[in-house]
């Protein structure tokens, strides 16, 4: 019964697509699909939420807002952000497990903070988005470039005369960006002319927004030359699903360290090459030294004399992920030094420490800021031996573990829900909240 349901929502996303977006747009979105299938990337569908809807002009919304003008109600008569009640509705991208996770279902524990009432849809269920506009005050709008049910949404939005604002967590609105981001050579070429093509319609809805925010702070300067609308720092954060993990306890063999490279997409060989002499050299000294590698990974990249001391599990879902990670003694994560990298967020980080296990950052990203070098874990420069790093870490009785311990209380105490940096700019909740 789920396969035939599951078939049927992606027939409606492809008739829905064909009918948006027409015959060129939908073919290559489906070829692009069948080879994310094909590679284990295929994202999940968003579920669809069934139930009484207020909202019942649904899928014949050009008939209610005709039906609307002809009665004269077409327009409202003051803003809903005038009234007391705040009420937020998000409308984005959920297929991406990582990004729902961190940039929308976490978003409610800020806004319960905030006193502000919370909900969101998949931008695709037009009948749940229309819905839950009807009594917000603002609305964001996720991870999304222009399409027709985009405008749909931004059109209601108008006229309920609600604030906008466009979150996004990638600079996929940036050419330059992808220009010099090495790890789309593991990419087909196909994937990454799409990849191209979209960057100027994500920065066409991150202008019609009236504010923007982003996950990191070298975003959120790089957002500044797409867009003269404020731009706001929203971290992601350790919620309560991260603070309820299991602490690792550290593995049983005294002379055994799990080392952990965890890659939830494709190209991050090419960042794992930064250090591949450095891991292969630590875990060669000490047969019962593991490298485990989590996610997506082309294992010919990995040392073949040393092939019995690696294990790869590929990703079945969070909670496994974070049962392996937990298992291990610290997690490396290195990263090429290019744009697309340096606008990154440190969730990785924050998926350790929920374990307690201390990570090896460089100073790429926004990574080295989750991470007290010496205390938290290791923040490692250019040049810098990751190999010797990691021999402390090893050699040293109990440090791994002291690390990982301390990396857990600072996501309890610094990284957390609230309502100041370093975690979200003050003024994006007095924008909301005011």
């Amino acid at each position: 019964m789920r396969r035939i349901d599951y078939a049927l929502r992606l027939a409606r996303r492809f008739l829905q697509c064909l009918r948006d977006e027409g015959w060129s747009a939908t073919w290559a979105r489906t070829r692009r699909w069948w080879r994310m299938a094909r590679s284990g990337q295929l994202p999940s569908i968003a579920p669809e939420v069934t139930g009484t809807l207020t909202f019942q002009g649904g899928w014949d919304v050009h008939g209610f807002w005709l039906e609307s003008a002809e009665k004269s109600s077409f327009r409202i008569s003051a803003p809903p952000m005038l009234r007391q009640r705040r009420k937020v509705a998000l409308i984005g991208d959920l297929n991406l497990p990582q990004c729902r996770k961190y940039r929308v279902e976490q978003l409610s524990e800020i806004f319960h903070e905030a006193g502000v009432e919370y909900i969101f849809a998949h931008y695709e269920d037009l009948p749940r988005s229309m819905d839950i506009l009807q009594d917000s005050s603002h609305l964001v709008l996720y991870r999304l470039r222009s399409s027709a049910l985009v405008t749909r949404h931004l059109y209601e939005a108008r006229r309920l005369r609600l604030p906008v604002l466009y979150d996004i967590d990638d600079p996929l609105f940036s050419i330059p960006a992808y220009t010099d981001y090495r790890n789309m050579s593991a990419l087909p070429p196909e994937m990454v002319k799409g990849f191209l093509a979209d960057a100027p319609f994500y920065a066409e809805v991150m202008n019609l927004a009236d504010a923007v925010s982003v996950s990191t702070p070298a975003l959120q300067d790089h957002a500044r030359d797409f867009t003269a609308r404020p731009v706001y720092l929203r971290r992601n954060f350790a919620d309560r699903g991260s603070l309820s993990a299991k602490v690792q306890q550290g593995t049983s063999e005294t002379d055994a360290f799990r080392l952990c490279f965890a890659s939830g997409s494709q190209g991050h060989e090419v960042d794992f090459a930064e250090i591949s002499g450095q891991i292969a050299r630590f875990l060669a000294q000490n047969r019962n030294r593991r490298l485990v590698v989590l996610g997506h990974f082309d294992r010919s990249h990995l040392p073949q004399a040393l092939r019995g001391q690696i294990e790869c599990h590929p990703f079945s879902g969070y909670a496994a992920y974070l049962e392996h990670l937990s298992r291990c003694d610290a997690a490396i994560m290195p990263l090429t030094d290019d744009l697309f990298n340096r606008c990154k967020s440190g969730v990785r980080v924050i998926d350790a420490a929920s374990v307690g296990v201390p990570s090896l950052v460089g100073r790429v990203s926004d990574m080295q800021a989750m991470v007290e070098d010496g205390v938290t874990g290791r923040v490692l420069g250019d040049g810098a031996d990751w190999a010797a790093a990691l021999e402390d870490l090893a050699t040293e009785k109990g440090l791994a573990q002291e690390l990982g311990q301390q990396a857990r209380k600072a996501l309890e105490t610094r990284w957390s829900a609230r309502l100041d940096d370093p975690v979200i700019d003050p003024e994006l909740v007095r924008w909301v909240a005011a």
